[in-house]
């Protein structure tokens, strides 16, 4: 079964640390936008919920670029950072973590889906604070009744485009699913490739004070974390990509 590794569907959850996490997953999002951006990739929001701090809880999205899915593939896990927070009076470094899923965007005719177990709901979108933005429902959520994942898309003006939007994602955690056949379920699945959002389970510490990012995986150390947060990921990329622990 073949994947498109020039489209992926990007997913960024905050996980514990409040409203730090909320944060934190914001600038992942913004990470990755530049990241797209100095690359000439595509990036688009499907599906958010954002807080009024600047940050997310979740975040999904989709890339569109040559050669996205190698790029990026190795991001997936849990990120912690290690920081004085915005929110913060005392002066006291918190720890926070977020999130990252990078699941390969696959055609339809790849992964069939029964129309009679889908769950297909309509509203409207909303903004920061889930007040309602649009007088028209637009906006497409999704349950597949057989797993239990729910989806949803509320970026376009249209159904029609949200809903394809949602089956795309839909389509890309099921994929994942079927790659990996000894999980029994899909929330098995979700909870083996970025465990669960805990401070333990990381890939990647930033942190701010030394101003240092520590990849675990490969035991490299890179500095400058504004200029890395402002999308100059490719020294990391690259050290990930050449590395035999990778």
């Amino acid at each position: 079964m073949d994947t498109n590794t020039n489209k992926v569907i990007i997913e960024v959850r905050a996980g514990a640390g409040g409203d730090e996490a909320s944060i934190f997953a914001g600038d992942l999002v913004h990470m990755y936008q530049r990241y797209a951006q100095k690359k000439g990739w595509k990036f688009a929001e499907l599906d958010s919920n954002s807080t009024s701090l600047d940050g997310y809880k979740t975040f999904i999205g989709r890339i569109e670029g040559l050669g996205v899915y190698d790029a990026l593939k190795q991001e997936s896990g849990v990120h912690r950072v290690q920081r004085i927070p915005k929110t913060e009076k005392g002066g006291r470094i918190h720890t926070s973590t977020a999130s990252v899923a990078i699941l390969p965007v696959v055609d339809e005719r790849e992964v069939v889906i029964n129309p009679n177990d889908l769950e297909i709901s309509f509203f409207r979108s909303s903004g920061p604070g889930g007040q309602n933005v649009n007088k028209v429902e637009t906006a497409v959520r999704i349950v597949h009744k057989p797993t239990g994942v729910v989806v949803a898309s509320q970026s376009e003006r249209s159904q029609n485009a949200n809903k394809e939007n949602a089956m795309g994602v839909l389509r890309a955690r099921i994929f994942e699913a079927m790659r990996e056949q000894q999980v029994a379920s899909m929330g098995a699945l979700r909870n083996e490739q970025i465990g669960s959002n805990e401070r333990s389970e990381k890939i990647r510490t930033y942190n701010f004070p030394e101003d240092r990012i520590t990849d675990h995986r490969i035991g490299k150390k890179f500095h400058n974390i504004p200029k890395i947060l402002e999308g100059n990921l490719d020294p990391i990329i690259e050290a990930f990509q050449k590395s035999p622990s990778a």
